[in-house]
């Protein structure tokens, strides 16, 4: 009598076969698109009344532990810490992919001009971009907050400016390998124009780690975001903000009232793992090197 053995469930043997890059990138992107969906029916949670309005406070009593009526408990304002903590999520994917678009529509453009047409606009592009890269991040940001002010475009506006760079460096030493290969030159030999060239033939050549990019800066700038709002540099005092909340929150964490730090910190932490995980998967798509190296570990 022939012994068969049994066949997986198709999304048993689909889950087997990935490696563990593979299963931490789907991990980020549900985690990702878990505070994507957030985002975008918070609002309508609050106006089907299943979520109390995050600025309201003077109905609430005040530091209120985690509760059936508040479930994260209420701040020393009486702010109800569940409804600004999920309410949190807009504010940050807002300023968030606001931030990491401005850097990318600057920085790659620039990065392809600069790659491609060397020269005196190259050097100066370098020495710019460099001098801006040897700057910490933060310190950048708070400084340029500093000028601008609050509101969602500013504080998008004080963050990108760190990012221009990399997606500039990037692009640029892609373009300068690219613009050797022989279609380029067939392009050129036909009469390109210098616009051609770049859109119809270099953008989709050089722009493979941009998304790589785009997703890990994503992450960076959520804590760059929190950090600004600590400091009292980022969003409006009303906006629901994390890095805004736990400054408030730790004026009574000596006093045992923990459940107004920890739960917009845990939210903070966990959307910056999910774009972080998803980001180094992404990662592994993009370079061939790296699916080699998973391939003969497996």
């Amino acid at each position: 009598m022939a012994i068969t053995k049994r066949r997986l469930p198709t999304f048993l043997q689909f889950g087997k076969s990935l490696n563990l890059s593979q299963k931490l990138m789907l991990i980020g992107l549900a985690i990702t698109l878990f505070f994507i969906f957030l985002a975008f029916f918070t609002p309508l949670f609050q106006a089907w009344g299943w979520l109390q309005n995050p600025k309201d406070f003077l109905s609430n009593p005040i530091h209120e532990p985690p509760s059936t009526k508040h479930w994260f408990g209420t701040s020393r304002l009486g702010y109800d810490v569940f409804s600004r903590t999920l309410f949190g999520a807009q504010a940050a994917l807002q300023v968030v992919i606001l931030a990491t678009a401005l850097s990318m529509i600057i920085g790659v453009p620039l990065g392809m001009l600069s790659g491609y047409l060397g020269g005196k606009l190259d050097k100066v592009l370098l020495f710019l971009m460099d001098s801006i890269y040897t700057l910490p991040g933060l310190l950048l940001s708070v400084t340029l907050a500093f000028v601008v002010g609050r509101g969602i475009l500013n504080a998008a506006i004080a963050i990108s400016i760190a990012y221009i760079p990399q997606y500039y460096r990037v692009v640029r030493n892609h373009t300068v390998s690219v613009k050797t290969e022989v279609f380029i030159e067939a392009a050129q030999a036909m009469g390109a124009s210098t616009w051609v060239v770049l859109s119809r033939y270099l953008f989709f050549n050089v722009i493979q780690s941009v998304p790589v990019l785009f997703t890990l800066n994503a992450a960076d700038a959520i804590l760059v975001l929190g950090g600004l709002g600590f400091l009292g540099l980022g969003l409006p005092e009303e906006v629901p903000e994390w890095g805004h909340d736990l400054k408030q929150a730790l004026e009574a964490l000596p006093t045992g009232i923990w459940w107004t730090t920890l739960f917009p910190g845990l939210t903070m932490t966990f959307m910056v793992v999910g774009l972080s995980l998803l980001g180094e998967g992404l990662n592994e798509f993009v370079n061939p090197r790296l699916r080699r190296e998973n391939r003969i570990r497996k």
